[in-house]
């Protein structure tokens, strides 16, 4: 039979490949983890540790588990806070995974917003892409992922996701030269950012006639702005970026097709717990 302390072991093993920091990490002593993993493995009946020199590795039956284990790890924290809720919002917490342009534009009136209506729900934020975000929404990590899709991409709502719309971000093309056309930039160098971001720019191009020739790759908007003020490339830069920031010297054109549309990503059945549905209600409510 598994216990969750075995699996709690095992979880802090796997993230610090040690028994030494696994132990200071759960105030164990040493031989008291080392006797975890023999109880686990006795009940598995799997091997799940190797000894390598004076270290240690999974195998991959051990991989699996502390996967597994993270995952429920994850979902008893918190569905402890979720118990908590439930006797009103005045206690709770919400986890919210959320790229830069988010992070730095709709999250902070939203978590000002949540601060001002419920002043006992506590609020932590992770800067995460959006696959990232998505797979520690699944591991039970965090509460809501915020993601992006490309308007010609569907929301591809995986097995236990839920998608709920927030907003329709334009795109914008950028340059060091106002009033201009994608069209006048078939033979310009561009600056492009993560590969979603370069599937948007190579679509808008396309549409235009033409394929875009990258020669920077950055996924900081801010420097992408900067290369573009200082006259090295063009970029397609989405609206919550420029809100953002916006750096001197570069003129945006918007691109009237084709926005990006942000999603807020919860995961398993409804319904959600309070404070992950308080946080959903405010960020829908955001102008």
């Amino acid at each position: 039979m598994l216990n969750l302390t075995q699996l709690k072991v095992l979880e802090s093993v796997s993230r610090h490949g040690s028994v030494t920091e696994a132990a200071k990490e759960l105030r164990y002593s040493q031989p008291s983890v080392s006797h975890h993993l023999a109880r686990l493995e006795a009940a598995t009946g799997a091997k799940l540790i190797q000894r390598v020199g004076r270290g240690i590795r999974l195998t991959p039956e051990g991989e699996l588990l502390a996967r597994r284990a993270a995952e429920i790890l994850g979902r008893l924290d918190a569905a402890s806070f979720e118990l908590a809720a439930r006797v009103g919002l005045r206690a709770g917490r919400v986890r919210l995974a959320g790229f830069q342009t988010v992070l730095s534009t709709l999250v902070p009136k939203a978590a000002a917003a949540l601060s001002r209506s419920y002043p006992g729900i506590e609020l932590n934020l992770i800067d995460a892409h959006p696959a990232d975000g998505l797979r520690m929404l699944r591991s039970g990590t965090v509460d809501i992922a915020l993601i992006f899709r490309n308007a010609d991409t569907p929301p591809d709502e995986e097995e236990g996701f839920r998608l709920t719309h927030l907003l329709d971000d334009p795109l914008y093309l950028v340059s060091d030269h106002s009033d201009q056309r994608l069209e006048d930039h078939r033979e310009s160098a561009w600056v492009g950012g993560c590969e979603r971001c370069r599937a948007a720019t190579i679509t808008a191009c396309e549409r235009a006639g033409f394929a875009p020739r990258f020669a920077y790759f950055c996924d900081d908007t801010v420097i992408t702005q900067a290369l573009v003020a200082a006259g090295m490339g063009v970029a397609i830069v989405n609206g919550l970026a420029l809100r953002a920031h916006r750096a001197p010297g570069v003129h945006a054109t918007p691109l009237t097709d084709s926005p990006r549309r942000i999603y807020a990503a919860t995961y398993g059945d409804p319904p959600d717990p309070p404070a992950t549905t308080a946080l959903l209600e405010i960020l829908t409510s955001l102008p």
